[in-house]
């Protein structure tokens, strides 16, 4: 799995989230947390889009390429900052997993499911989404 490092920056109600080495893929959101998750949809969306052109994705840069980028070190100065997101791609089929787990885990699993009204393996699709989101 590819992870891209991009630029947060702005205020409370207003972040906004630009992708240096994916050149005009952007998002935003009013939390950070918001912005990250919006992005991460971003760089898929653009992915998705090169592809189907047939153009190549962009390796990503590391922190510390990206920091001897002249832009980049401009929008640090002034405040961003760095985060990293992951591309994830949806193949579209579903494959089976055979998990094991506390039975006590498992139950509450699937009362939390249904109190959302989705089933097991979209709970922990769900679930599994964010936690990566969270950790870049």
């Amino acid at each position: 799995m590819a992870r891209y490092i991009v630029l947060i920056d702005g205020k409370a109600g207003a972040y906004g989230v630009t992708v240096p080495d994916m050149p005009g893929c952007t998002s935003g959101a009013a939390t950070t947390d918001q912005a990250l998750r919006n992005a991460m949809e971003a760089i898929r969306l653009w992915a998705e889009d090169a592809i189907a052109d047939g153009e190549k994705l962009p390796k990503p840069r590391s922190a510390e390429q990206l920091r001897k980028d002249k832009d980049v070190a401009a929008a640090l100065a002034s405040g961003a900052a760095l985060a990293i997101v992951p591309l994830i791609f949806d193949s579209g089929r579903p494959a089976k997993a055979n998990l094991s787990m506390d039975s006590g885990l498992l139950e509450a699993i699937d009362e939390a499911a249904s109190a959302r009204g989705l089933t097991r393996s979209s709970f922990l699709a769900t679930a599994a989404r964010e936690k990566i989101a969270r950790q870049g």
